[in-house]
């Protein structure tokens, strides 16, 4: 069969079975210590951070390899603020005419509202793109997976983002066509997610919430 990729050996350290367990643990303790923070900071990150984020995000796995994806890093104060007027024109819309009175209670514990203020706040915004299509030598080629494969990249990432010692928030303002045109981004591409990152601000504060117990998502089939 022939292939694109030459096939190399693939090889990693094997962990016996104590330092596995231990490795788990922790790794779901720190995992676990992971919040959604809306008060951020203003205070810098540096570019070459975000860009190791996105490196991060780009190792996830995709149909076919095809990697529909792209990563806007968005610092400039001027598109920031025209991001969080646009964002803000829908959700107001949103939370007074299109959720449903539900929808509106599952978030009132939460204490959300049509006001972003870390749009601006936040250093940087990232703002991800799917490719629903790619385009090669003026041809259209399908990608495989797409949603899949984009929200297995933005995982990485908001993993990558704790790793790295700062906070994220996962925004998605509805509809969010408004970001393809502030970007400029071609016809293949289309907004999938927000996420403003940085320091959380002095004395931020996020709900006391519970996640589910592992009895409530995992079920065994011996």
């Amino acid at each position: 069969m022939s292939t694109e990729f030459p096939f190399i050996p693939y090889s990693r350290e094997v962990v016996e079975h104590g330092e596995m367990l231990k490795r788990s643990s922790d790794y779901f303790e720190w995992m676990d210590s992971r919040r959604s923070v809306r008060d951020i900071s203003n205070k810098p990150v540096s570019k070459e951070v975000m860009e190791n984020l996105v490196r991060a995000a780009s190792t996830a796995p995709s149909g076919a390899h095809k990697q529909p994806w792209t990563f806007c890093l968005i610092s400039n104060p001027d598109l920031k603020q025209q991001i969080r007027i646009a964002a803000e024109k829908e959700e107001y819309e949103s939370y007074n005419s299109r959720m449903s009175e539900e929808w509106l209670e599952d978030l009132r514990p939460l204490g959300t509202d049509h006001n972003k203020p870390f749009l601006e706040d936040a250093p940087w915004l990232i703002i991800v793109f799917k490719k629903a299509f790619d385009i090669k030598n003026e041809e259209k080629r399908k990608n495989y997976y797409v949603n899949e494969s984009v929200g297995l990249a933005c995982g990485f990432l908001l993993s990558a983002i704790h790793n790295a010692g700062l906070v994220a928030l996962t925004h998605t303002p509805s509809p969010m066509d408004f970001l393809t045109r502030l970007l400029d981004r071609p016809a293949n591409e289309r907004p999938f997610l927000l996420i403003p990152v940085g320091y959380p601000a002095e004395g931020a504060k996020v709900p006391d919430l519970r996640r589910k117990d592992l009895g409530e998502v995992c079920v065994h089939y011996q």
